[in-house]
């Protein structure tokens, strides 16, 4: 009698098969997406979130809202930065042709794509920026520091001061308000931001002007 060998051969269970064909057919959908003519390079998750990096994108929603904020802060031919918001950054793009004009202080540099307004920023070297960065001279700073710790904010508050001319609008964790308030002045707003996945921290918005927020 002939041994049977598919005996050794470990079968996928169905859920997990119909798993994987999802999973195969999503990303095919992805990169179909991508190459497809009409796709926008700005678009939140044309860049998909590096977790080593402490990456988790906006949802749709909160992107529009905060950009819609900075734009309106920023005045009529404003600069807005946006530091460690990519996602911001992408929303604020969508909009073109509208009167202002945007720069993203960014560590991870695939988003260099976006060409001269991507500027290499390392919070850990809060104030090592190009010349051409003057101090002051952005209406208003978008700041989302990449990592819930009291040493991530303390860095990038250094940055969010040197570059912006008054306003700030921090995205962090609802445990770093009273560093938050220390080191920026910046209060908590009763606008929620939501995440495109859901974190376990809860997050929230602070501002240091009257803003469209509350």
């Amino acid at each position: 009698k002939m041994d049977d060998d598919d005996d050794d051969i470990p079968q996928l269970s169905s859920h997990t098969l119909a798993a994987l064909q999802e999973f195969y057919l999503e990303q095919q959908q992805r990169e179909g997406m991508k190459t497809s003519q009409g796709f926008n390079q700005y678009s939140i998750g044309s860049i998909e979130e590096d977790w080593q990096l402490s990456q988790f994108w906006y949802s749709d929603e909160t992107a529009s809202c905060l950009a819609n904020e900075a734009v309106v802060a920023a005045g009529k031919g404003g600069r807005i930065a946006c530091v460690s918001a990519p996602s911001v950054y992408q929303k604020l793009k969508e909009q073109d042709g509208k009167d202002f004009s945007v720069c993203i202080l960014e560590y991870d540099r695939r988003f260099s794509v976006y060409g001269e307004e991507f500027i290499f920023y390392d919070y850990n070297h809060p104030l090592n920026l190009p010349e051409n960065l003057l101090p002051h001279s952005f209406d208003i700073v978008i700041a989302d520091p990449p990592y819930l710790s009291e040493e991530c904010l303390k860095k990038t508050a250094e940055t969010i001061k040197y570059l912006t001319k008054g306003k700030i609008l921090l995205c962090t964790g609802a445990i770093m308000e009273e560093q938050a308030a220390k080191l920026l002045g910046v209060k908590i707003c009763k606008f929620i931001p939501k995440h495109s996945r859901n974190l376990a921290n809860e997050f929230r918005c602070y501002v240091n002007y009257a803003s469209g927020l509350d």
